[in-house]
């Protein structure tokens, strides 16, 4: 896509973000929007920092570690919001601002050696991914299992836990997302008040389901299509 085509496309995004966060009786600036960059190449994502977007998103570690030498001057943040494998934890730990996808203490545990091992006292940011409904095909830990982990790691020290990610099952109609979020949400709220803790991000909604999301507390949206357009296809 061109880069006008991706900074009116970004307008309207964020013209759909305010109008949600008014429905919700909420400031826009406490909702940050994700531009999920996945096989879309690093021309869309400098057409994006031009037009004011600040932070992107990446599926997988390979992909960042292929388009990263070419952004580098962009000082943007880096979220990995796909599922990370414990054997690229190490690289993820180095590559990106903040792991959004941590479903595994022994995951937690890799990222954190791997932080102290880069010399570093900057705690890396890191959400929880939820698993909000039963879904074989989705990664993230089961909803009983939240308060065990996330009290685990947020005893490692170079590890910073802020909040909580879902991907809900997809729906022809973004309100039938509502419920997850909701939930999500809720447990977030349960998790604060049981450890105390300040836990201020929810990132959760994407393209298509987005501004549900934001009526039901999100505080980041990742969003891809809307954005960048359809993802290229595949080379064969």
């Amino acid at each position: 896509m061109a880069a006008d085509g991706v900074r009116e496309n970004l307008t309207k995004i964020r013209a759909r973000i305010a109008a949600a966060a008014h429905r919700a009786g909420r400031r826009i600036d406490e909702i940050t929007l994700i531009g999920v960059s996945k096989t879309h190449p690093s021309e869309a994502i400098r057409a994006a920092y031009a037009a004011g977007l600040r932070d992107f998103g990446e599926n997988r570690v390979q992909e960042w570690e292929a388009k990263r030498a070419t952004l580098a001057d962009l000082d943007a943040k880096w979220h990995l919001v796909g599922h990370l494998q414990s054997n690229k934890a190490a690289r993820a730990a180095g590559l990106f601002h903040c792991v959004d996808s941590v479903d595994d203490f022994s995951l937690a545990q890799r990222l954190d050696r791997a932080r102290g091992e880069t010399g570093g006292t900057s705690k890396l940011r890191v959400l929880l991914e939820v698993r909000v409904a039963e879904e074989e095909t989705k990664s993230g830990v089961n909803v009983g299992e939240v308060a065990p982990l996330a009290e685990k790691i947020a005893g490692l020290p170079l590890l910073q836990l802020s909040g909580l990610m879902c991907i809900p099952p997809f729906r022809e109609e973004a309100e039938q997302a509502r419920p997850y979020f909701r939930l999500l949400r809720e447990l977030r709220d349960r998790l604060a008040g049981q450890f105390g803790w300040t836990l201020p991000v929810l990132s959760m909604g994407m393209s298509h389901d987005f501004e549900v999301a934001i009526e039901e507390g999100a505080t980041e949206v990742r969003v891809g299509t809307a954005l960048f357009g359809r993802r290229p296809a595949p080379q064969t």
